[in-house]
């Protein structure tokens, strides 16, 4: 892939354990609305906030690679597997601006409950100097984030319907023997039968 051309690059981290409908329907849904030319899913090697499986590592990566290949305006990114740290969205971000040249800001696709906590986040006022947000609200009531616009944040809403799909209830799915047919892709819920994931 060259990389020498300017582009509109939106990134889509996340734990993607595992990687599911909604993640892709956002993915699509962010392409075709707000004019990037590619977005970047980004695996986190140690989620900061989250209960860290170093077993899953390379399955939550192959997932995402399998999800996502049938898109040309997809790909996926080790490099927070290549730091083996915590995964701080700041230090991604600013990498990814000496790997691509960026026309305008990276943005980042979030959810309104991890966007909520964005003060919390490691070097966040660094952060929302460099980029700027696409946000999909996850609940079924409205929500009034101006606050975070009034303390410098920039971010526009993505008003796609809201898909009910977590990978927490999907590994409950696995865990409990009930189908997850049509909530991955066919690639992913064959792999994740093929090396027995989320048995237990």
């Amino acid at each position: 892939m060259c990389y020498n051309e300017f582009m509109r690059l939106c990134i889509f981290s996340g734990t993607f354990n595992p990687i599911h409908i909604a993640h892709l329907k956002m993915a699509e849904y962010v392409l075709k609305n707000f004019g990037f030319d590619k977005i970047l899913f980004i695996p986190a090697f140690k989620p900061p906030h989250k209960n860290y499986n170093p077993e899953m590592c390379s399955h939550r990566y192959k997932m995402v690679e399998l999800a996502i290949k049938d898109n040309p305006n997809f790909e996926i990114s080790d490099i927070e597997y290549k730091r083996e740290k915590k995964s701080y969205t700041f230090d991604t971000v600013t990498e990814l601006y000496k790997q691509f040249k960026i026309d305008g800001k990276i943005n980042l696709i979030i959810g309104t409950d991890a966007f909520k906590q964005i003060e919390t986040w490691y070097k966040t006022e660094e952060l929302k100097k460099i980029a700027d947000f696409i946000v999909f609200v996850r609940e079924n009531s409205e929500v009034n984030l101006d606050y975070l616009k009034n303390r410098g944040y920039n971010f526009k809403f993505a008003p796609m319907e809201f898909l009910d799909v977590s990978s927490t209830e999907l590994r409950e799915r696995i865990k409990n023997g009930r189908s997850i047919k049509n909530l991955v892709t066919k690639e992913v819920e064959e792999y994740i039968q093929e090396n027995g994931l989320y048995k237990d």
